[in-house]
């Protein structure tokens, strides 16, 4: 550790169970940030100001004016531009701290580039917001011996905890399935910036704790700062029963489960069946002449009343203005290619 590293992080040190030792621990840690949203921005600000090494920045979405309600490294500029999150996102760490590495990655978490995005991490922290995602980060996970932090809020409510692979239950021993039936979101109940900073206070404070060398407590924590109410459980042993940590059939990292996802919080659908790189100045040429177009160096945006379609580099788009995922897949043969 150096002289200015020391001085930096020396109110973080002199907490005992941190110390200079467990700053140094910090210091060599690389950790993957799934979804920079309300979670996942909260969750990149405070563990780069604590001194934790390599910040690894995976979300598909870019930032909108109803984020800056809540989502905590983005401003007026950033949703003027339609910056990709994860690159607003290490634009904004480098201003605050610089001798953190930050590697935003403009991609959805799938399958088939599960490996790549989460290899060689410590540690998984959950600011997604749907369940297939996390039960792909849960299954890469268990297969990897990587912990991981789920996290989850909504309205004024919100709940965490800790999976450890081989010592906790896993996702899928408390939730087997996925929540049937309709759900509160973002955008039928809303939700309050004290309850998502909340709850990733909670995971960036677990997080801190196992990076710097101990253990979090392994509890499910559910909140809610409009009523007050607290309640902690103790989370069960592995379940041997479970078909992710007990038999061990990683069926969503397999790619069984895999489907296009209506986005929480907006009337859209992504389409990610199609991994091809695009030429986005090419494709603004070719689509001027039929409605507005905007673009910057991460993606581009074609207005096409009722509809709103963002379509990044790498062939993945999202088709905002329907939540029928036949339309969406219409709409991206018709203007960016079948």
């Amino acid at each position: 550790m150096t002289s200015e590293q020391r001085e930096r992080y020396s109110r973080q040190i002199l907490f005992a169970p941190i110390g200079e030792s467990g700053q140094e621990r910090l210091l060599s840690a690389k950790v993957a940030i799934v979804g920079c949203g309300a979670l996942g921005s909260f969750q990149a600000a405070s563990l780069a100001r604590a001194g934790v090494g390599s910040l690894r920045l995976i979300d598909r979405d870019y930032v909108e004016a109803s984020n800056l309600q809540r989502q905590w490294l983005y401003d007026e500029a950033d949703a003027a531009e339609a910056m990709p999150k994860a690159a607003a996102a290490a634009r904004a760490i480098a201003r605050f701290n610089s001798t953190v590495a930050v590697e935003p990655l403009i991609a959805d978490l799938t399958p088939a580039n599960a490996d790549d995005l989460l290899a060689g991490v410590d540690l998984i922290l959950d600011g997604t917001d749907n369940f297939e995602t996390r039960y792909l980060i849960n299954d890469f996970a268990l297969a990897n011996q990587v912990p991981w932090i789920y996290g989850a809020a909504v309205g004024s409510y919100g709940l965490t905890m800790p999976i450890l692979p081989g010592q906790t239950s896993c996702l899928q021993c408390v939730y087997p399935a996925p929540p049937s039936g309709a759900q509160p979101t973002c955008e039928t109940d809303g939700v309050l910036g004290a309850i998502t900073s909340a709850i990733a206070a909670l995971q960036s404070g677990m997080a801190i704790r196992l990076l710097s060398g101990g253990l979090p407590a392994t509890k499910l924590t559910t909140l809610d700062v409009w009523s007050g109410a607290i309640r902690q459980i103790d989370q069960p042993p592995p379940d041997p029963n479970c078909p992710a940590c007990g038999r061990r059939e990683f069926v969503y990292l397999d790619g069984d489960r895999r489907a296009p996802i209506s986005l929480c919080g907006r009337n859209a659908v992504q389409i990610h069946e199609r991994n091809r790189p695009l030429d986005l100045a090419d494709l603004a040429a070719r689509l001027e002449r039929l409605g507005t177009v905007r673009r910057n160096d991460f993606a581009l945006r074609f207005f096409l009343d009722p509809y709103e379609l963002t379509v990044f580099a790498d062939g993945r788009a999202i088709i905002k203005g329907t939540q029928d995922v036949g339309i969406a897949r219409s709409l991206y043969s018709r203007y960016i290619g079948a």
